[in-house]
């Protein structure tokens, strides 16, 4: 299976007719390119959804997104990820078996979630900082300070809208992808002397971030 050439430049706002020309040239690839930094989808603030898909193209995106977010791997995708300018996000996160990782990052699991819409605050004053990724900033992690707990509401693809309390990883997890949906990256929050090429992560790969705040200085 190979993927195919990234999305082309898509305008700041597309109308509803053009947008679902742009979803449906996605959705007839094999398995729709995540695109790279650099790409302009990237560093615009998405289009709310208001029912520019009808229902059977917003299950075939959301499944699709799933498909492109488990063959990467990662554990969260947006849709300006694939070249598509709308406010929806997929995460899933099976956790890891290093039970140090775990408790230290608060890494449990997250079922499959579709964000449509979605908006956070900080549900208190608590900091985390960690090695993050990015699907679309491959070959590099940084630390980034996130909260460790937020308050998300967000509308699901059967149009209900809840608020929900997530913390640990998930929140992390939240937060990346919603700012995703804002036009910012994760290199954005990330303090850069942290910045670290996947070769080299392996010196840092602690449950904490304390032995990289020590050798890299920041």
């Amino acid at each position: 299976m190979t993927a195919a050439a990234p999305a082309d430049d898509v305008p700041a706002m597309l109308p509803p007719g053009a947008l679902v020309e742009r979803v449906e040239a996605v959705l007839a690839q094999d398995l729709p390119a995540i695109v790279r930094a650099g790409h302009p989808v990237l560093r615009r603030p998405a289009q709310d959804f208001e029912g520019q898909l009808d229902d059977g193209t917003l299950g075939r995106l959301i499944a699709t997104m799933r498909r492109v977010m488990h063959e990467a791997p990662g554990v969260g995708l947006a849709a300006p990820q694939i070249g598509i300018p709308l406010r929806i996000a997929v995460l899933e996160d099976r956790g890891v078996q290093d039970p140090a990782v775990a408790e230290a990052r608060g890494r449990t699991p997250l079922p499959f979630t579709v964000l449509i819409n979605p908006r956070y605050e900080a549900a208190d004053g608590a900091l985390a900082a960690f090695y993050e990724g990015c699907l679309s900033v491959p070959g590099y992690q940084a630390v980034v300070e996130r909260h460790a707990r937020i308050t998300a509401t967000y509308t699901q693809p059967g149009g209900i809208t809840v608020t929900a309390g997530f913390e640990g990883w998930p929140a992390r997890i939240v937060q990346h992808e919603t700012d995703h949906l804002n036009g910012q990256l994760y290199l954005d929050r990330a303090l850069l002397r942290s910045l670290t090429a996947d070769a080299e992560h392996h010196r840092w790969a602690q449950p904490t971030v304390d032995a990289a705040r020590r050798g890299l200085g920041f």
